[in-house]
């Protein structure tokens, strides 16, 4: 994917912070149901739950604790977290119009005594605290789940304050 501004590695934007990590943003993910990815209401940007959907479409599934370990998980939230910035690009056409990461909303698909998804979680905000910097810090919630759509390990929805 093509990014606005076209920044290096030393670049300090969220374009310049994601090669620095070394991760080429994919197309956004298109929904696996009746709804869209993404809403803009006023400076807001309400992000649909996204999976762990890898670029050639594969998804990761599993139960974390029993055959998922919680590293592997957070892997998988890592790559949801590439997942909404994919979307907030699409939606906004430059991930510098970000000016707030407002909240995650984090699921895991877990076995009833799971009690790490805070740490599954910390895969996606992580990483969107590297890309944006203090502008990525949100408040967040991480829950348990019987089970997710198609069986993925993690879904997460997001909301971003955008200029």
């Amino acid at each position: 994917m093509t990014f606005p501004d076209q920044a290096g590695p030393s670049d300090d934007t969220p374009y310049g912070r994601l090669a620095a990590l070394g991760i080429v943003l994919p197309p956004a993910p298109a929904p696996v149901a009746n709804f869209v990815t993404h809403i803009a209401e006023g400076n807001l940007l309400f992000l649909s739950g996204q999976g762990p959907t890898t670029a050639d479409g594969g998804m990761f599934t599993g139960k974390v604790g029993a055959d998922v370990s919680a590293k592997q998980a957070y892997a998988h939230a890592r790559l949801v977290g590439i997942n909404l910035l994919a979307v907030m690009h699409a939606a906004l056409g430059d991930l510098s119009r970000v000016t707030r990461i407002v909240k995650l909303f984090g699921m895991v698909n877990a076995t009833p005594d799971f009690d790490g998804h805070p740490a599954v979680i910390n895969g996606c905000s992580d990483l969107l605290n590297a890309v944006f910097g203090a502008r990525g810090v949100h408040a967040r919630s991480a829950v348990g789940m019987a089970s997710l759509p198609n069986r993925i390990t993690v879904e997460i929805e997001a909301v971003a304050a955008f200029s």
